[in-house]
């Protein structure tokens, strides 16, 4: 598996999403889910892209299973939090039921940040 490439491919997926997310909200004048295209934009398009290009700068930081769970955490973690922090603002599904999991999607995403942080310290 590419690791930069993966994060480079997913980054561009969530800019194209965040771009057409926000040209809704504009046009509709709704901003309500601007919480959401934040973390779409964040989450998705700039650390995503941030981590791709790492990926493919820093020599052996791409190397053994460490960036795979990285890039599966981070994966995971992003898209089933930003699923479920789209259904609770849209009141889809009520905060009480869907917020218990926010910590542990979110502990997801950590813990493949200390993943890029120990390739990092290793590597760069």
């Amino acid at each position: 598996m590419d690791i930069s490439r993966g994060f480079l491919v997913a980054g561009a997926v969530y800019l194209v999403v965040g771009i057409v997310f926000g040209a809704y909200m504009g046009g509709s004048g709704d901003h309500t889910l601007a919480p959401v295209h934040a973390h779409i934009n964040l989450l998705g398009f700039t650390l995503m892209t941030a981590f791709g290009i790492g990926y493919r700068l820093i020599p052996g930081l791409a190397e053994g299973a460490l960036p795979k769970l990285h890039f599966w955490l981070h994966q995971i973690g992003s898209l089933l939090l930003l699923l479920g922090l789209f259904l609770m603002m849209t009141g889809t599904v009520a905060e009480a039921s869907i917020g218990p999991v926010f910590p542990v999607l979110e502990g997801a995403i950590l813990l493949g940040a200390v993943l890029w942080l120990v390739g990092v310290i290793r590597h760069a």
